[in-house]
């Protein structure tokens, strides 16, 4: 014979399922939220910490894990000098959220690599230019023949030049990126454990 329940269980069933489903909401919002609040970060216009804070505690954990997910992915080799001012930002937002000595070591360690970085992209750049530099003297006097004209070459429009200077790179960049993986993976097992 089957179970027949009153309408007072089968009510407070539902009442469960809706409590659990806001529960879930609520950790959703606060991750939402906690991307938002990154990027607002990231911008300059807040303070993490003071945020984390004024947040309940029901919701912390849920923030963290939104402004983590922003802050992480902006961790990478900078494509420009202006780009490490941004890495930094993000590392600094990443301390506050893992909080823990080692990262931080860690990440100023990163800092150093990625100015190094720079510096050898901006001296393989020039030596790439050099070595490109007769080939593309050739390129403007045939054209200036052609054309019975001077003309010169950018050879940031050049796309053989684009492609030459692509190449070399990525064998920079290819030393470099399993360095960067490195302290992505710490830093999610060092959130993972806080």
């Amino acid at each position: 014979m089957g179970i027949v329940k009153t309408a007072l269980e089968i009510a407070l069933e539902k009442t469960e399922d809706l409590k659990s489903g806001r529960s879930s909401i609520d950790r959703f919002e606060a991750k939402q939220r906690g991307k938002k609040l990154a990027n607002v970060f990231l911008a300059g216009e807040k303070d993490l910490a003071e945020e984390i804070k004024n947040t309940p505690s029901e919701q912390i954990e849920s923030l963290k894990q939104g402004i983590f997910d922003v802050l992480i992915s902006q961790i990478n080799l900078p494509a420009v000098k202006e780009d490490e001012i941004r890495i930094e930002l993000a590392g600094k937002g990443l301390q506050t959220v893992i909080n823990n000595k080692q990262f931080n070591l860690l990440f100023q360690q990163l800092m150093q690599v990625i100015s190094r970085y720079l510096q050898e992209a901006s001296q393989y750049e020039q030596a790439i230019r050099q070595q490109y530099a007769p080939k593309l003297r050739h390129k403007e006097e045939e054209l200036s023949r052609r054309l019975g004209r001077e003309v010169r070459i950018d050879p940031m429009q050049d796309p053989e030049f684009i492609a030459f200077l692509n190449q070399h790179m990525s064998v920079l960049k290819g030393n470099y990126e399993p360095i960067v993986k490195q302290v992505k993976e710490e830093a999610r097992r060092l959130f993972g454990v806080s």
